[in-house]
């Protein structure tokens, strides 16, 4: 019998096993362990530590009680305006990769294939992340499109950007699981650029993203949101990194009604850095979420975050971030910063940094804090002749732009700076 408390996960799978991709990248014991979580475990509720927040399962049984599983056929055009001219484009239409909407890989030392590259019993995929770990993980490996991977050779620093559409088209509400696994051989660089846009009617995205960084590689990666209105969303991205290695991850959230993001990085090499930057501008009855777990498990590492939001109208802003530090990680550098601006009296920011240390040579440190547009140099601006809208847009821009400003492809971050400027 199916308890209480996953009556909405039996609903979702109920509602979308007929129509799932019967792919086979999936070995059979972690398909199976993944419906067997969702069956007992269910949707997490505010009970859910992790989720205390983000009532997820409120959310399904409100917005998402008809699943219809209906999409709409993406076309050239309209994918046409999310491609960057300096970067090798490809597109995760639907939850599944479309290779007719995708550039050509003509680069040396890049392989991009769809998932069905992978058999069950060899595949990759929970290599890095586990179903026995959280509902939406268990959720996309039980019903994942046939996403994307990409494999960087060996020494191979790639001299353009990828960057991933993924974009979804419902008809009516429906839930898609888009997913990849990306893996840079030893000495390979890359960046990396992710958007997520919704043109459809409303849509859940459950997106999963495994991440191998192998030993002397750099991973560069900016995470882009823009799902509008109609876009609930679930971002999950679980990253190891290699001895002599960098990941650095800046994730900005334009829009989407729900945004929660899971970002956890497993430091398993030694001399290695992980930094993950986030900025989120809410307004509306707007929910940007942001989880962060830093998990050091070995000596002479280093980890840096920083997450800002300004919260608008009666939006919710959420940081939760977690460091984590294990006996044998000695030599340990790691710090955390959230800053906030609360633009309204009907705003809502809820900040959790945390420190779990159990090594005794370390210097970590997290911080926090909260407050309201600088009257005294919201002041100074107007008494040299700038109008009030002008000047809370400068010194909101100039709040953004610690993060916006590690943007480095260019057309990305001129968008990014006209989209920005609305949202001041």
């Amino acid at each position: 019998m199916i308890a209480e408390r996953s009556i909405t996960a039996q609903k979702i799978i109920e509602s979308i096993s007929s129509k799932a991709n019967k792919v086979g990248f999936i070995n059979d014991t972690e398909l199976t362990n993944a419906l067997q979580y969702l069956e007992t475990k269910g949707i997490p509720t505010n009970k859910h530590e992790d989720y205390k927040y983000c009532n997820m399962d409120a959310v399904f049984k409100k917005e998402f009680k008809n699943l219809s599983q209906e999409f709409n056929e993406i076309t050239n055009e309209d994918v046409k305006p999310y491609k960057l001219n300096e970067a090798i484009n490809l597109v995760v239409a639907n939850g599944n990769y479309a290779e007719n909407l995708s550039d050509k890989i003509i680069v040396k030392g890049i392989t991009v294939k769809d998932l069905n590259v992978f058999t069950g019993k060899k595949s990759p995929l929970a290599s890095l992340a586990s179903s026995n770990s959280d509902a939406f993980i268990a959720l996309n490996t039980a019903f994942s499109g046939n996403g994307i991977a990409i494999k960087i050779d060996k020494d191979q620093v790639i001299p353009m950007p990828i960057n991933i559409i993924y974009i979804n088209s419902a008809k009516d509400t429906s839930l898609v699981n888009p997913r990849n696994f990306i893996h840079l051989m030893p000495g390979a660089e890359l960046t990396l650029s992710e958007r997520f846009i919704n043109i459809g009617k409303k849509a859940f995205s459950n997106f999963l993203s495994e991440k191998a960084v192998d030993e002397n590689a750099k991973l560069t990666s900016y995470t882009i949101q823009e799902e509008g209105t109609e876009g609930f969303s679930v971002n999950t991205n679980q990253v190891k990194v290699g001895k002599y290695s960098t990941y650095d991850n800046t994730t900005i959230t334009l829009s989407g009604q729900l945004v929660r993001n899971n970002h956890n990085v497993v430091i398993a090499g030694e001399n290695s850095q992980s930094h993950l930057n986030g900025l989120f501008l809410t307004s509306g009855t707007q929910l940007v979420d942001n989880h962060t777990l830093m998990d050091h498990q070995v000596p002479n590492c280093e980890s840096n975050e920083l997450y800002k939001g300004a919260i608008n109208g009666k939006s919710t802003g959420v940081f939760n971030g977690k460091i984590f530090v294990r006996k044998d990680a000695q030599k340990t550098n790691a710090y955390q910063s959230s800053k906030n601006i609360l633009l309204s009296d009907d705003g809502t920011i809820n900040t959790k940094p945390q420190l779990e240390i159990y090594a005794d040579d370390v210097k970590c440190s997290h911080g926090t804090s909260t407050g309201k547009i600088d009257e005294n140099a919201l002041f100074y601006l107007k008494a040299r002749g700038i109008g009030e809208v002008s000047a809370r847009k400068l010194l909101l821009a100039a709040f953004a732009n610690e993060v916006a400003d590690k943007i480095q492809i260019e057309s990305l971050r001129t968008h990014l700076e006209t989209e920005l400027n609305k949202l001041y």
